[in-house]
């Protein structure tokens, strides 16, 4: 095998069709458009979503639901998660930092503590939302709530 003999393999390649160029190319006079309408004519062009005139998908579906504009998303934590990070890495303040550093949380995520589970360390916690039994949880453990 040498470089002047290299060839693509056969089937790869093709030529494209020229279209109106006499009998001979087999694409002559209609150009491959088939008689007549629309679709042979230059300039055609339809609507998105023009279905030939039957009634489009978009307009057979029902129109449902509502998305706020001010809604507010957080990313849940549960006080069984704080224990699980009390115990394993020896801590007292839980902050944003440490939920970073453990991979619970990215940096632009908003915090919100949830009561499921229990709690037996004393923890600080930070964070910027709290369900009411997280931190009746919280402090029934002696700890404190920090809201951001």
């Amino acid at each position: 095998m040498e470089l002047n003999n290299l060839k693509p393999a056969c089937g790869s390649t093709h030529h494209d069709r020229r279209l109106g160029r006499g009998q001979g190319s087999g694409y002559a006079g209609t150009s491959g458009r088939g008689h007549k309408g629309a679709k042979s004519r230059s300039g055609y062009h339809t609507k998105i979503g023009f279905e030939g005139g039957q009634m489009p998908l978009q307009r057979r579906l029902p129109k449902f639901g509502f998305k706020s504009l001010n809604r507010v998303e957080y990313k849940a934590i549960n006080i069984s998660m704080l224990q699980a990070l009390a115990e394993r890495d020896n801590i007292t303040v839980v902050d944003k930092e440490v939920l970073i550093a453990a991979g619970l949380v990215s940096k632009n995520d908003l915090v919100k503590i949830l009561g499921d589970g229990a709690l037996t360390a004393k923890l600080t916690v930070q964070a910027d939302a709290f369900s009411k039994s997280a931190i009746a949880a919280i402090e029934a453990a002696g700890g404190s709530v920090e809201v951001l």
